[in-house]
């Protein structure tokens, strides 16, 4: 069994930035695609970011893309989410998921998933 444990999240003004951190627990991490999703009160879980197998292959949201960058380090089995300019839309839980599968930009496509972390963006 995955598991997921992400950190990095806390309060910060609007332009500033974060950088949240997944720590996977399976042995097999470099064959898991990585993602990061976000859900704001009352609104949907929404795609943010992926990174497939090797790091390589990335994908953003049209909403973070030139702000955020993922990666990972699959020796630390840990995946990065860089948060810079963020602005006060930005704000919602951010939660990682893992799947053996391609990059997808659907939640029901992951199987396995953190307990969230929040992101408070002020303006």
């Amino acid at each position: 069994q995955v598991q997921l444990v992400e950190s990095g999240g806390g309060l910060v003004q609007a332009g500033g930035s974060l950088r949240l951190s997944c720590a996977h627990s399976g042995s097999t991490f470099s064959r898991y695609t990585m993602a990061w999703f976000r859900q704001a009160p009352g609104k949907e879980r929404e795609f943010v970011a992926a990174a497939g197998w090797s790091g390589g292959s990335t994908y953003y949201s049209d909403s973070v893309k030139g702000r955020f960058t993922i990666s990972r380090d699959n020796a630390k089995k840990t995946v990065y989410l860089q948060m810079d300019s963020l602005k006060p839309e930005d704000t919602a839980i951010y939660y990682c998921a893992a799947d053996h599968n391609l990059i997808g930009k659907i939640p029901s496509q992951y199987s396995y998933w953190g307990q969230g972390t929040q992101v408070t963006v002020s303006s």
